[in-house]
């Protein structure tokens, strides 16, 4: 088979190779799409792996089981999961399933950007999930970003009434302005340097827009949030800038949550003090587990949440390389997608 193998973000080989073995328990899926995250082109992240065949938002078709495989056949159309947790552990019973040394632990053989991928037996039994037929494979690409937002709104208890901003206008940001919608936050408030960005921020339904480079952005964001601030913040960017600019502008009782993490050597300057007698929450959300990929599924599925309008570029495994070099532009882009198969082909179960 074919895989997409990075041996540096601007280093992305399509190589031949093996057909991943299967052991019991385990099933193997012909990928139809796979979506690319941002975090596929952080380049401290990705060069811990190298080389290394990323992608972790697929969609395929179960192509063979094990026989100890009972809930699935050949040519069911699934989502699977890249981490499970052991649903035991003392953080698994605390509902702190990312934190879960197997979640750490588990993964695909190899990755998305990949014809065929062995989804190991934890993950099989966990979080595979079949598609109902009014999800599109698109749009069921989503379902691993979508519950990662739904993992941090968890966080975040957004009630009705309450201010939202979202720091930062990339895809992530814009589905989180939809989810901030869906719960009712008012108003929803989006800033980004890039103006088409600011535009984009708008058609998903934000109510300001505003660029965070004004020289007059704290009043701005007072203006829009009714003099009081955001209550409720999601720093988008994995930077320390984005992070420090959040907490700077957080209402007073706000709760700012970071959902990219940032270069292992970042350091967030800020003055307890100020946080103290504002009583400011700093969280943190990182990836979601099989509670949430359900939700968004369902989410999903129902029409509830728009997904596929994100997507800007398509490309076959030859393409990897320029999807992770416009995740990491910030421009006009938003969110890639690759067909392991090639975009004129139709994926069927061998």
């Amino acid at each position: 088979m074919r895989a997409a193998r990075a041996y540096a973000l601007d280093d992305v080989r399509v190589e031949e190779v093996p057909l991943p073995e299967l052991q019991p328990g385990d099933i193997r899926v012909q990928v139809i799409v796979c979506g690319v995250c941002s975090s596929d082109a952080m380049g401290w992240y990705v060069s811990r792996k190298v080389p290394v065949v990323l992608g972790h938002e697929p969609v395929g078709l179960v192509h063979e089981v094990t026989p100890e495989v009972q809930d699935f056949e050949v040519g069911d159309r699934v989502f699977f999961h890249h981490h499970v947790p052991c649903m035991q552990c003392r953080l698994c019973q605390r509902g702190q399933y990312t934190s879960c040394e197997r979640f750490r632990r588990t993964g695909l053989d190899p990755g998305g950007f990949a014809e065929f991928v062995r989804v190991p037996a934890e993950i099989a039994r966990l979080d595979v999930l079949k598609l109902p037929d009014e999800i599109s494979d698109e749009a069921a690409a989503f379902i691993e970003p979508v519950a990662c937002s739904l993992r941090a709104f968890e966080k975040l208890s957004v009630e009705p009434g309450e201010s939202f901003w979202a720091v930062g206008a990339g895809p992530m940001g814009l589905m989180n302005v939809r989810l901030a919608r869906r719960f009712g936050a008012e108003p929803v408030v989006v800033s980004d340097p890039i103006e088409v960005r600011r535009e984009y921020a708008k058609q998903a339904g934000a109510d300001v827009v505003l660029d965070p480079s004004a020289r007059d952005f704290g009043r701005q964001i007072l203006d829009a949030t009714g003099g009081w601030g955001p209550e409720k913040i999601v720093v988008g960017p994995g930077s320390v800038e984005a992070i420090e600019h959040g907490l700077a502008h957080a209402a007073p009782g706000a709760i700012v949550l970071v959902f990219t993490p940032t270069p292992p050597d970042g350091t967030v300057a800020y003055r307890p003090h100020d946080l103290y007698f504002k009583e400011v929450t700093i969280t943190h959300s990182y990836s979601a587990g099989p509670v949430e990929t359900r939700d968004a599924l369902s989410l999903i599925a129902s029409g509830e949440l728009l997904v596929e309008d994100l997507i800007t570029h398509r490309f076959g495994l030859e393409g990897v390389g320029e999807a992770l070099r416009l995740a990491k532009t910030f421009d006009a882009s938003l969110r890639s997608v690759i067909y392991p198969h090639g975009l004129s082909v139709e994926v069927k179960a061998i």
